[in-house]
């Protein structure tokens, strides 16, 4: 126990003082992890409020924010300097983006007929809008990638075997 407080004292004060580099965040909750729901959702959000981009799903938002809605969700982190939040809203809802500067879209997601297996889904998505914010794509385009990746991961088995390359990422976004 005292190693884990540790570790999270280290990891907070090294996010706190990183400059020049942007951070994105993915809660991906882990509660079988934690000694509470409390503890995780404190120290999960104290480090989410050094990240320039925060993507949690709407569940996990609601789990560590308290609040019911991805505008008020979105609302919580910005109030705590962070630039932009990206809320996968899971399945064929989409995803809700709020930024600092009180820009929001909504990003449709890409429909699946046949689903294999969702692990996986929001580690695709976070690829897509990762690799695409460092191309220069736009926060909407950035999230549509995100969105046809994370439904290219639900088409096959396991957690990272549906991430695709560059050409099967544009055969997939052309013919969807």
């Amino acid at each position: 126990s005292a190693g884990r407080k540790w570790e999270k004292a280290v990891c907070l004060r090294i996010l706190a003082t990183v400059k020049g580099v942007r951070i994105s965040f993915d809660p991906n909750l882990r509660p079988m992890l934690w000694k509470s729901q409390e503890i995780m959702a404190r120290v999960i959000n104290d480090a989410a409020q050094y990240a320039d981009i925060v993507m949690p799903g709407l569940n996990e938002g609601r789990i560590l924010t308290g609040m019911d809605n991805e505008r008020d969700i979105a609302g919580y982190y910005l109030q705590r300097g962070v630039q932009t939040v990206v809320i996968k809203m899971g399945g064929s809802h989409g995803t809700y983006i709020r930024t600092a500067d009180d820009q929001e879209y909504r990003v449709p997601s890409y429909h699946v007929d046949h689903i294999v297996d969702t692990v996986g889904a929001g580690d695709g998505f976070a690829v897509g809008l990762t690799s695409a914010i460092l191309d220069g794509l736009s926060l909407e385009d950035a999230a549509r990638r995100g969105a046809a990746i994370g439904a290219m991961a639900i088409q096959v088995a396991g957690d990272n075997e549906g991430l695709p390359t560059r050409e099967q990422l544009a055969v997939f976004q052309q013919n969807a």
